[in-house]
């Protein structure tokens, strides 16, 4: 059982798994930059720790993250959503250095945490995808190419990350070009990693999730599917 958590994240993600840490008796270590500095959830955390000036750079640092979370003792890091939550470098550096990453392992990341590979892995599974590019876009003329094959709209999406960053919907050729080097400036700087493709965007969808949890020692179980359509805007 933990004893000690660095949440690797800020604000209201940092909240949540600061009064989930306290349900269970887990006191808790928050990182934050300058602009921080008297956040509610630096001040509820049992002890806190400056990561940098710039919060995008600080939570993107690996390498500080894991020594910060030596150094105060902690056993596990919780990395939220966003930020770090879907690297696999930073799994495999938690693993690497004793520290439980609560998160899927650095092998299920690499092969899911990227938006462009998971379709892949879904369309060779026999599962019905959205028409996409079948590899990230590193130029117009591609991103023009795939809107003429298939038509507006369509989405301009992060491979990496989620959290509705580095996602905008376009409808001619003007958009497109906009919000490519957009999504892909909201990437980098959110997840470290500045890769987009694209993916034609469905008018008024039914979103439904079927949510499974499962831990590194085999227990599975389904937590119930959920209309996520009430929750656009």
């Amino acid at each position: 059982m933990f004893k000690r958590i660095v949440i690797a994240n800020r604000g209201e993600s940092a909240m949540r798994i600061i009064r989930a840490c306290r349900e269970l008796g887990l006191r808790t270590v928050a990182i934050y930059a300058e602009c921080d500095a008297t956040a509610i959830f630096v001040k509820k955390a049992d002890e806190a720790h400056r990561i940098g000036p710039d919060p995008v750079q600080g939570f993107l640092d690996m390498q500080a993250i894991v020594d910060l979370a030596k150094r105060s003792g902690a056993d596990g890091i919780h990395p939220g959503y966003g930020f770090l939550s879907e690297n696999a470098d930073f799994a495999k550096l938690c693993e690497a250095s004793g520290i439980t990453f609560i998160g899927p392992s650095p092998e299920a990341i690499r092969l899911m945490g990227n938006k462009v590979q998971a379709r892949e892995i879904a369309r060779q599974a026999g599962v019905p995808i959205v028409p996409g590019t079948e590899k990230s876009v590193t130029n117009p003329t591609e991103a023009l190419s795939f809107a003429a094959r298939t038509g507006y709209p369509l989405m301009v999406k992060a491979s990496m990350g989620g959290g509705g960053r580095g996602l905008h919907v376009v409808r001619n050729d003007q958009e497109l070009l906009t919000k490519m080097e957009t999504a892909r400036r909201e990437a980098l700087s959110s997840f470290g990693n500045g890769e987009i493709f694209l993916e034609k965007y469905i008018e008024r969808p039914h979103h439904i999730e079927f949510q499974i949890l499962a831990d590194k020692h085999g227990n599975i179980i389904h937590l119930g599917e959920r209309d996520c359509s009430i929750q656009r805007r």
